[in-house]
Order: structure tokens, then sequence, then C-alpha cells
């Protein structure tokens, strides 16, 4: 099995543009997700999936998401939900809760160092 390094929210955050396009004033940003176009089994694992099965599933679910218009619409969604389960956003169950561990901690840091007094 393949090890790698505890993801990085910076590859998977990329700015969000300033701009709203179109599809926000035509409807709800799932209406257009390239993955309503494909098998939801594939984003979500079935019970006692294999490690092997499970790993090639999530590189499928994450190619479709790589092609998707709403990539971080759904990734917003999934981490302010937050969802537990499936790929959303092109990233994993895991992956989301190391996201928001690290926003959490971020936070904190950023908010403790005003409050100090001396």
């Amino acid at each position: 099995m393949l090890q790698s390094s505890p993801p990085q929210e910076s590859q998977w955050s990329p700015a969000v543009p300033a701009q709203r396009s179109s599809r926000d004033l035509a409807g709800p940003w799932h209406s257009e997700a390239a993955c309503r176009r494909d098998e939801a089994g594939l984003f979500f694992a079935p019970s006692q999936e294999p490690t092997a099965a499970r790993l090639s599933r999530e590189q499928a679910a994450k190619a479709v998401c790589a092609r998707c218009p709403v990539l971080l619409e759904c990734r917003e969604h999934a981490l302010l939900q937050p969802e537990p389960y499936g790929v959303w956003g092109g990233l994993t169950a895991a992956e989301r809760r190391v996201v928001l561990s690290r926003r959490r901690r971020r936070e904190a840091t950023s908010g403790s160092g005003s409050t100090r007094v001396a």
C-alpha cells in the first residue's frame, strides 16, 4: 500500500474567483455537477469495501471531480455541512477532516494573538 503525506489544504483550495458566474443566478450549484451523470456508488463506499477497491474507486471519483465546473462549491458545501461520507469536491471524508482540522487550528492561532493581555 502506498503511503502519502497528509493532505495540504492549499492543494485542494485554489482561490475562488471574486466574480459570480451565470450559474449562481440560474439555480443551485449541484444542478451542474459532473457527478449527476455518474453512478452514485462511485462516490460512496459500500460496506466493508476492501482497501484496494476503495482507493481505486476514490481515484475514479476524484477524476470526475477534477473536470467538474462546480468543484469548489461542492467542496465548500462538504466542509461546511460537514459531509461525513463519500467523495465531495475531490476530497475523501478523511481528507476533509484534515482540512477542517487545519482550518480550526489556523483560526485558533490567529484569534489567540489578538486577545493577549500584558
